[in-house]
C-alpha cells in the first residue's frame, strides 16, 4: 500500500510530505485549494506524462516520490525482482521534471523508463478519477474491468497473445502464398542459370592459369629467340670471364689481382648457370598451335558467359555461389509454407482451449458481477435499473486478440425499456452512479492493495452520498482507500481526514495538507455541509455523523 509521498516545488505546492495508513483516508478542502494536486503528483511516480508548466514558478524543477510497501504483494515484489531493483519490503517511485520539460523517472533509485513506472504501478495502486464513468463508455474498458472481475487477466493475455501470433503469422502466410506463381518462376530461372554455371565448370584459379597459359603460348617464337639470344650473350660473356681470367693469372702477389680473380672465376661460374638455366627454359617453351587453340576458345566460354550475366569473368564464382544461396532460400521458403501452417493450426488450437475456457470465465463473472452491481444500484437509489453485460460471439471463429465474444455493459434506466449502452441510455449523474457501483464491486474483486478515488462521488448527494462513503468503507477493509471528496457524508465514513488548503500573498499561492483530528474534523465536515459560518446546528450534525460512522 501507499505509505508516504514527498512533493516539493509542484504547482502550487512547495515542499508536502505525508504519511498513509490503512483503511479509508479522504481528503476535503475547498474548491481550488487543490485537493487534486496530490494525486496528479502521484500520478507522475506512475508514468502519466510530465508538463514543465507544473514546475512551481520560480523553480528549477519539481520533484515526486511515493514510497510504497510492498512485503505482502507477491505480483510487484517478483516483477521488481525480476529486474533486479528489489529493495526489501518498500518500493520508491521517483520523478524529477525540469522547467525545461525534461523528464527523469526512478525505481529504487535506478534510471527507468515511464514505460515501467507505469507497468509496475498497475500493480501497486488503482486509481479511479472523478472522469472514469467517461471511460466506462469505451468497450476496451469494459472488457478489460470484467476480466479483472473474473481474475482471469493472465488467461485474456494468452488468448490476445495467441491471437496476435497467428494473425501475424497469417499475414506471413499469405505473403508466401500470394508470391508462389513469382517464385516458382525465379526458381526455374535460378535452376537454369546455375546449372549453365554448374556445367561450365569453372575452378577457382584457373581464369588466371589459362590467361598465363594463353601470353604465353600466343608469344611462344618471340620468348625463344629473345631466350637464344640471351643464351649466346652469356656463352660469350662466360668466355671473355674466363679469357681475362687467365690474363690475370700472371699478375700475382698483390692482393689487389687476387681480389679481381676471385670476381672473375665468380662471375663465370654464375653465368654458366644462367646459361644452363635459360637452356632448360627453351628446352620447356614448346610451340603448340593446338593448346592455344584450347586455351584461347575456354577463355571466350568464360568471357561469353560473364558478359550473359553483365558481370566481369573473375566474378563468375561469386555469381554462381550467390544463384545458388538464392535458389535454396525459394526451396526452403516451399518448406516454410509447410512448417508455418503446421504452426498456425497449433496456435489455433491453443486459442481455442484458452478462448473457450476464457469465454466460460467471463460468462460465470458476468452473472456475479450484474448481481452483485444491481444490488450496489438499488442501495443508490436506482432500484429501476436493469444493468446487463452482453457477451456477443463474434461471426467469424478466426483467432481475435480480444477473444471469442465481443463484450459490451448495457443500461435500462426505465421500467420495461430494453438495455442499451451506457453513452446512449444515462444522464451524468445515472452515469456516475453506476460507474461508481460498477467500480465498487470489481475493486472487492481486485488484488490491488491500494485504490483511490477522486471525486468519484460527483452529481450524488443526499441519502445517496451516504450509502456511497460506506461502500468506500466497507471496501477499506479489503484494501487502502484514498477518497477526494466534497460530500460531507462520504468525509465522515474515514477513518482519517487529511484537510487541504491554500495561502498566498501578492507575490504566490502555496497549499497544505494537515491531519484533522476530533474536533477539527468536526469543524470541516460541518463546512462542508453549512458553508463556512459553522453553527451549532452545523456542528452537532457533523459530531453526529462521526459517532455513526464508528459506529457502524
Amino acid at each position: 500500500m501507499l505509505t508516504h509521498i514527498h512533493i516539493s516545488d509542484y504547482t502550487i505546492v512547495d515542499a508536502l510530505d505525508m504519511e498513509f495508513h490503512d483503511g479509508m483516508t479522504v481528503i476535503t478542502g475547498e474548491t481550488g485549494a487543490g485537493k487534486s494536486i496530490m494525486l496528479d503528483a502521484l500520478g507522475l511516480c506512475l508514468g502519466d506524462r510530465a508538463d514543465p508548466k507544473a514546475v512551481r514558478s520560480g523553480s528549477e524543477r519539481a520533484e515526486v516520490t511515493a514510497t510504497f510497501a510492498v512485503a505482502d504483494n507477491a505480483a510487484a515484489t517478483a516483477w521488481l525482482r525480476a529486474r533486479d531493483l528489489d529493495h526489501g519490503d518498500e518500493c520508491l517511485l521517483r520523478r524529477v521534471v525540469t522547467a525545461e520539460g525534461r523528464s527523469r523517472a526512478y525505481i529504487n533509485g535506478s534510471a527507468s523508463t515511464l514505460q515501467d513506472c507505469a507497468e509496475l504501478g498497475e500493480l501497486l495502486i488503482d486509481i479511479h478519477s472523478q472522469h472514469a464513468h467517461q471511460s466506462l463508455l469505451r468497450k476496451p474498458v469494459q472488457r478489460a474491468m470484467l476480466d479483472a472481475f473474473a481474475g482471469q487477466q493472465a488467461l485474456a493475455r494468452r488468448v490476445e497473445q495467441a491471437a496476435s501470433d497467428w494473425l501475424r503469422g497469417q499475414r506471413e502466410l499469405g505473403m508466401l502464398t500470394g508470391n508462389r506463381d513469382e517464385a516458382t518462376a525465379r526458381a526455374q530461372l535460378l535452376a537454369y542459370q546455375v546449372d549453365e554455371l554448374e556445367q561450365l565448370g569453372l575452378r577457382e584459379g584457373e581464369l588466371e592459369e589459362l590467361e598465363r597459359d594463353q601470353s604465353l603460348l600466343a608469344n611462344a617464337e618471340d620468348i625463344l629467340q629473345g631466350a637464344h639470344q640471351a643464351l649466346e650473350i652469356c656463352e660469350e660473356q662466360a668466355g671473355g670471364a674466363r679469357h681475362a681470367l687467365q690474363l690475370m693469372r700472371v699478375a700475382s702477389g698483390s692482393k689487389t689481382a687476387d681480389n679481381a680473380r676471385g670476381l672473375l672465376d665468380s662471375a663465370a661460374i654464375q653465368l654458366e648457370e644462367a646459361r644452363r638455366e635459360i637452356q632448360r627454359y627453351i628446352d620447356s617453351i614448346e610451340i603448340d598451335p593446338e593448346r592455344l587453340a584450347e586455351v584461347e576458345k575456354r577463355l571466350e566460354q568464360l568471357h561469353d558467359v560473364a558478359r550473359k550475366h553483365r558481370i566481369k569473368p573473375p566474378q563468375l564464382l561469386e555469381l554462381q555461389a550467390g544463384l545458388q544461396e538464392e535458389l535454396a532460400g525459394l526451396a526452403q521458403g516451399g518448406q516454410r509454407i509447410e512448417e508455418l501452417q503446421s504452426e498456425l493450426d497449433a496456435l489455433a488450437e491453443s486459442y481455442r482451449k484458452d478462448a473457450t475456457r476464457l469465454s466460460k470465465e467471463r460468462a460465470k463473472a458476468a452473472g456475479n458481477l450484474v448481481a452483485r452491481a444491481t444490488e450496489v444500484l438499488h442501495t443508490l437509489a436506482m432500484a429501476d435499473c436493469r444493468f446487463e453485460i452482453a457477451l456477443s460471439p463474434r461471426e467469424t471463429r478466426a483467432p481475435h486478440p480480444h477473444g471469442a465474444e465481443d463484450i459490451e455493459f448495457l443500461i435500462s434506466t426505465n421500467p420495461g425499456s430494453a438495455p442499451q449502452p451506457l453513452g446512449k441510455i444515462a444522464s451524468g449523474g445515472e452515469l456516475s452512479r453506476i460507474s461508481l457501483a460498477i467500480q465498487v464491486v470489481t475493486a472487492k474483486g481486485g488484488t490491488l492493495p491500494s485504490m483511490v478515488f477522486d471525486e468519484v462521488d460527483v452529481g450524488i448527494g443526499g441519502a445517496v452520498a451516504e450509502v456511497v462513503g460506506r461502500l468506500l468503507r466497507g471496501l477499506s477493509a479489503e484494501a487502502q482507500v484514498l477518497c477526494v471528496t466534497h460530500l460531507p457524508q462520504v468525509a465522515s465514513q474515514g477513518h482519517r481526514h487529511l484537510l487541504v488548503s491554500k495561502t498566498s500573498d501578492k507575490t504566490a499561492a502555496w497549499t497544505r495538507m494537515s491531519v484533522l483530528e476530533d474536533d477539527q474534523r468536526a469543524q470541516e465536515i460541518a463546512r462542508m455541509l453549512g458553508g463556512v459560518k459553522l453553527t451549532e446546528q452545523s456542528l452537532a450534525h457533523a459530531r453526529e455523523m462521526l459517532r455513526d460512522a464508528e459506529g457502524a
